[in-house]
């Protein structure tokens, strides 16, 4: 039973973040977390154009807690906004970019989009960027155009843990365009990263010299107990 709560909650949480992230497109809309509180639950919003989403004196924020509390039977829902401090090292704000460039200017400019794009990413200290748009670009056949700078892995742990990813769509005349934005950001820590500590050499002589003076007494205190031992037995 208390499995189905845990996987109920979670699905939940899923189905909340899918349902505001289809109503905020457009906003450069990041990722939504779902905390639990004695008050209720408390909705975070990350997104780099926040005042899209907060609207007019806060019209867009108290219609969306009206939806999530009759759709989701959520008991109290508080919804925040956090703004994205760096855009350009965000995969879902990324992604959302290139469905306007495209949706704005067609699929005869997708190849400066994807250069630009992805100059930004580096340009921001990502160590590494993979950009896959596939569909009818820009002939009737489909195809997958890659762009692709920097170092990214592409599987172990840190694939999965280390490599924000993002998936997308762009509906375009000719077709749906499908769009997969991947970023290392530069705080990915890997598993050959070695750091070398120097040793400070003023504390190793000061150390070194103590334990000479140390030495220095020993010896004198073991040559002065013979000749004590003498005298006593005198």
């Amino acid at each position: 039973m208390i499995e189905r709560k845990f996987i109920a909650s979670n699905m939940k949480e899923f189905m909340v973040q899918e349902f505001i992230s289809k109503s905020l497109r457009g906003a450069e809309h990041s990722h939504t977390k779902l905390q639990r509180t004695p008050l209720g639950e408390k909705v975070v919003i990350y997104t780099s154009r926040p005042g899209i989403v907060v609207g007019r004196r806060g019209q867009n924020i108290k219609q969306l807690t009206k939806v999530l509390k009759k759709k989701f039977n959520l008991e109290n829902p508080q919804v925040e906004i956090s703004e994205v401090e760096n855009v350009s090292l965000d995969a879902n704000i990324m992604a959302e970019k290139i469905i306007n460039y495209l949706e704005k200017f067609g699929t005869s400019k997708f190849k400066g989009i994807g250069h630009k794009t992805m100059s930004d990413v580096m340009n921001a200290g990502a160590m590494g960027i993979e950009i896959l748009i596939s569909g009818k670009i820009p002939s009737s056949r489909s195809k997958v155009w890659r762009f692709y700078r920097g170092y990214l892995k592409k599987c172990g742990d840190i694939a999965l843990t280390g490599v924000d990813t993002s998936y997308a769509t762009a509906k375009l005349k000719t077709g749906v365009v499908g769009i997969k934005v991947s970023i290392m950001p530069p705080n990915t820590k890997l598993p050959d990263h070695i750091e070398l500590i120097e040793e400070e050499k003023g504390a190793i002589e000061e150390i070194d010299e103590k334990t000479k003076e140390a030495d220095k007494k020993k010896e004198e205190e073991k040559e002065k107990e013979p000749a004590e031992e003498e005298q006593k037995k005198s």
